[in-house]
């Protein structure tokens, strides 16, 4: 077996418009740039307009026994983790949303929102 190599043998990148590494790479073509990220509108949130979410006005929560539970009774009293005057978590699909005070309106409860929450807060 011969040492030489075979001119008529192709080798991996044969056939390519290569640059002579040898001569001034100032002639080489600029790297290409990366594609800057999509901006501009959102897309439309209306396909979803119709699309019905679970919405609670959390007034407060509390951890009770089975027994406790069983024991309660028209009138009965559960008492809660909040105070009079503390806001309202209105929860949205399970997440926190936002927070507001209770009001009456017309006879009814409601909720009138002070305040957004952050991803990151929830």
């Amino acid at each position: 077996m011969s040492d030489e190599l075979d001119d008529n043998f192709p080798l991996p990148g044969d056939g390519l418009d290569l640059p002579d590494l040898g001569t001034d790479l100032g002639n080489l073509p600029a790297p290409p740039v990366p594609a800057p990220a999509v901006s501009g509108p959102r897309p439309s949130l209306a396909p979803l307009a119709d699309v019905p979410v679970t919405v609670e006005a959390v007034l407060g929560s509390c951890s009770l026994t089975v027994d406790e539970l069983l024991a309660l009774r028209a009138g009965s009293v559960i008492d809660v983790d909040r105070r009079v005057g503390e806001p309202i978590d209105l929860v949205v699909g399970g997440r926190l949303l936002a927070r507001g005070e209770l009001v009456l309106i017309d006879g009814a409860l409601g909720l009138t929102v002070t305040e957004l929450v952050r991803r990151e807060e929830a």
